[in-house]
């Protein structure tokens, strides 16, 4: 596999090596230090970002290449040159494309016109790199062994949702969105492909609409702020009042499994999605999973550069 575009990518060995290295890469950032020697990797974003950029760029930093870093209006893209044109040019100055925009349909025309590995960092769908931080996180905490474990979200219908139950499927895992029912709830396209994976994989997946019933006996509660980056103004009361119900306070969390913990991909908003006692409180790991950007990008960086991941098939 050239590009890692979707969550629905991955196979599970593919996940599970990418972890592995990333592992390695936390203990040891510098252990691959020459693998991108005198070669660069161009980030394109043309969303604002904190934790992807800086991941992004120390992840090339500690493989020992430059990043390039290119804001939304650094390219002709705006002028009238078209995507394909645009990953040529950027094919013969970089050894990989790390993207974070808005429509799916831009980075999957990156990769195909791309001969560089492209890497979605972020878009309207999905969220891979994410989840591969987020997974390392759940590893390091549980171990391998997720028997018996339930992987809660709560919120939005959104790219995130999206993608914790499509990777949580491809784990093996049982994983549940609990979010309004209607124009807030999941895509059911990228549910059932998420369902059919779990077929595969053992796993099971779950779409509902009551965050008590989710969160009980939850190994993790995850959340995402809820009003994203173009998002109509006009939605906005009526999101927050729809969300409220799903919002992750003390007595969710009381009602988890006892050695339960709190996730959060970040930034997030104190007293909407997550109250600050349990964002800031013991059970909270949103620090080392942000950490993990980084060790999760530089393995995909170091991986796909050999040609070794194969993707789902």
């Amino acid at each position: 596999m050239k590009d890692l575009l979707r969550t629905a990518d991955l196979s599970r060995e593919d996940v599970d090596l990418l972890l592995s290295t990333a592992a390695d890469f936390a203990r040891d950032p510098l252990q691959a230090r020459s693998a991108l020697a005198n070669r660069t990797v161009a980030i394109y974003m043309t969303k604002p970002s904190t934790r992807t950029r800086l991941a992004s760029e120390t992840a090339v930093a500690h493989l020992g290449g430059t990043p390039i870093f290119i804001r939304g209006d650094d390219l002709q893209l705006g002028r009238g040159e078209t995507i394909s044109d645009t990953a040529k040019i950027i094919s013969g100055f970089a050894s990989a494309l790390i993207v974070r925009t808005f429509a799916q349909s831009d980075v999957d025309e990156l990769g195909t016109a791309a001969s560089i590995p492209v890497i979605n960092a972020l878009t309207d769908d999905d969220h891979p790199t994410q989840l591969l931080a987020d997974w390392l996180t759940i590893r390091e905490t549980f171990g391998e062994n997720i028997a018996g474990r339930k992987f809660t979200y709560l919120g939005d219908g959104n790219n995130m949702s999206h993608a914790w139950l499509t990777m949580g499927a491809i784990m093996g895992a049982h994983v549940v969105a609990a979010t309004p029912a209607g124009k807030w709830a999941p895509n059911p396209g990228v549910v059932a492909q998420a369902q059919a994976i779990a077929k595969q994989t053992g796993g099971k997946v779950e779409v509902i609409h009551d965050a008590e019933e989710a969160a009980r006996g939850a190994s993790v509660l995850y959340t995402d702020v809820w009003i994203s980056m173009g998002d109509p103004e006009s939605e906005r009361a009526e999101k927050m009042r729809v969300l409220a119900p799903f919002a992750v306070g003390s007595q969710l969390m009381d009602i988890t499994a006892k050695d339960s913990i709190f996730m959060h991909c970040l930034p997030a908003h104190r007293g909407e999605e997550v109250s600050a006692e349990v964002i800031d409180g013991p059970r909270s790991v949103v620090w080392r999973e942000a950490l993990h950007r980084r060790t999760t990008i530089q393995s995909l960086l170091f991986h796909l550069l050999r040609g070794e991941i194969e993707g789902r098939g």
